[in-house]
């Protein structure tokens, strides 16, 4: 055969197949840059999200409350019982779970496997919110970050919470992702001390507090490292904020770094979003309030948003940072910068190559490149590429990109799209549209499906009746934002969400949508795939 015709014939080939290739979500809001972006969903469209096409398929009910981001791996051999495509929930009774993604029915109304880190026979159970004096996760605490898959070797990668016989532990767990089984010789137990005279240190070191310091972003996995990152439990001293993390494939610990070694908070919090981190294995963080003292030669970083290099030696070093004019200010106020997460927009060709986005408790939008991130400026702002002040509510949140748009869910606000402009590298000033609805604290995640820069959903998890009442799920026109096209109460009776749970955001993949609630995760899509088992 000519050679041109064979290799038209290999790309002709190539590009039916491709139409067929299903995505995985691996890690937190998708990618390692958190942009909540899934531009590969060929099945729901913007004319088929509606009450009467889409809408709740089947439950499946786990063992306790699911703050972390359900994942999905299309495709997985279980032994023993086929293939399928799997969803992995993790829960605050120390589970995780792998269902089968598509069906609750016959064999499958089982999980697939279940992993539990507890035994109460020995005297291993879940943290209570008395042992940590907060009731900001009720009545357990487990496992809060959401995991992070690594679909090369197969991997799982959770850390769990819990006490044993009176003493508290958090460990790092590698499971497999086809049996649940533990990995790599693990699980690791989670130690660290660095040198500091912060709160609660000894000798001359401040040391890693497994009952103090909460884990609640999720987890980072890149070059070969899985990368953890902690705050506390209701601001409950003393703590630090953590970054720590570890070989994936030996589960040694290749780095540690506080973020306020000399002082005391400076928190991970972000409201469950993960670290970022861009191609070059660089991370970023952001803090909420605690001790700031680098602008005059210190190192605590309080209010602050941290590019850090990769660890060597068996730790970090910050490269660059970013500390509004007002840090004080947010400190005395417990208005965290860091309540939201770090989004990073992908590379330019504007004025500024590498960009980052953040909004905190303030709700001001931060615009910063990250190659010149522009420290402190006691009087403004001025050194970023650009701040809009109390632009959304106050976000207990991350945004989202697509297409240009960033989507942001503040708290008591109404959902907000912000253009970008790549020549000028700003944003507009004012949203280019917003939701008609009004969603009250904290605020919603937005996730984007998309067929590359066409079809575009905006999804959030409404959670505001965290604690009384059920989640709302809801689909905007990614386009305009005015245009609501489904939510899950327009039907209730069959599209229940569930009990609410703060922080928490949908999954979509592959034509279907998966929601964490109390006790159980939904799974929504096409009502004319209800009866149908897909990819077995």
């Amino acid at each position: 055969m000519n050679p041109l015709r064979l290799a038209a014939l290999i790309l002709s080939i190539a590009s039916g197949l491709s139409g067929y290739a299903q995505v995985s979500v691996t890690t937190f809001h998708n990618d390692n840059s958190r942009s909540g972006q899934n531009t590969s969903e060929t099945i729901l469209t913007p004319a088929n999200v509606n009450v009467n096409t889409f809408g709740k398929l089947f439950s499946q009910t786990v063992d306790a409350y699911v703050y972390a981001q359900p994942l999905y791996v299309p495709n997985v051999s279980i032994p023993g019982k086929g293939t399928h495509n799997v969803v992995y929930v993790a829960t605050e009774h120390d589970s995780v779970y792998a269902f089968d993604a598509d069906d609750n029915t016959g064999s499958n109304a089982s999980p697939l496997w279940q992993a539990s880190f507890i035994n109460p026979s020995k005297g291993i159970t879940t943290v209570s919110s008395g042992d940590v004096g907060c009731t900001d996760l009720v009545p357990e605490i487990g496992v809060t970050g959401t995991p992070v898959i690594d679909t090369t070797t197969g991997t799982l990668y959770v850390v769990a919470k819990t006490k044993e016989r009176g003493k508290f532990f958090q460990r790092l767990h590698a499971l497999d992702i086809t049996t649940g089984a533990e990995k790599f010789g693990g699980p690791a137990t989670i130690q660290a001390k660095v040198k500091g005279t912060g709160d609660g240190s000894m000798n001359g070191f401040v040391h890693f507090d497994p009952l103090r310091n909460g884990q609640r972003p999720g987890l980072l996995l890149q070059n070969g490292s899985v990368y953890i990152s902690w705050a506390s439990h209701c601001d409950n001293g003393p703590y630090h904020g953590w970054v720590i993390s570890y070989d994936a494939q030996t589960l040694k610990q290749n780095g540690a770094w506080n973020a306020t070694p000399n002082g005391g908070l400076g928190g991970f919090w972000a409201s469950g979003a993960g670290i970022a981190a861009d191609a070059g294995f660089n991370l970023y963080v952001a803090t909420g309030n605690g001790t700031f003292d680098k602008n005059t030669g210190g190192s605590d970083f309080g209010d602050s948003i941290i590019k850090l290099l990769p660890p060597t030696a068996n730790r970090f070093r910050p490269s660059d940072y970013f500390t509004p004019y007002n840090q004080q200010t947010l400190n005395i106020e417990d208005a965290d910068l860091g309540s939201g997460g770090v989004l990073l927009l992908p590379d330019q060709t504007g004025p500024h190559k590498h960009l980052l986005v953040q909004a905190g408790k303030e709700g001001t939008i931060y615009l910063i490149d990250r190659d010149h991130m522009g420290h402190f400026n006691p009087n403004n702002n001025d050194q970023i590429v650009q701040s809009l002040d109390t632009a959304v509510g106050g976000m207990w949140a991350m945004p989202a990109w697509w297409n240009n748009n960033l989507y942001f869910g503040g708290s008591d606000d109404f959902v907000k799209t912000f253009t970008f402009n790549p020549p000028t590298g700003m944003l507009s000033t004012a949203p280019a549209s917003e939701s008609a609805v009004f969603i009250g604290f904290p605020g919603p995640t937005p996730s984007v499906s998309a067929n590359g820069s066409n079809n575009g959903i905006l999804w959030v998890l409404q959670t505001d009746d965290y604690g009384s009442g059920s989640a709302t799920l809801r689909a905007f026109d990614a386009m305009n934002l005015a245009n609501e096209l489904y939510n899950s109460t327009q039907n209730p009776s069959r599209d229940d969400a569930g009990g609410a749970v703060k922080f928490t955001l949908p999954t979509i993949a592959n034509g279907k949508v998966y929601v964490p609630a109390v006790q159980e995760v939904s799974v929504y899509g096409l009502l004319s795939t209800k009866a149908k088992s897909v990819g077995k």
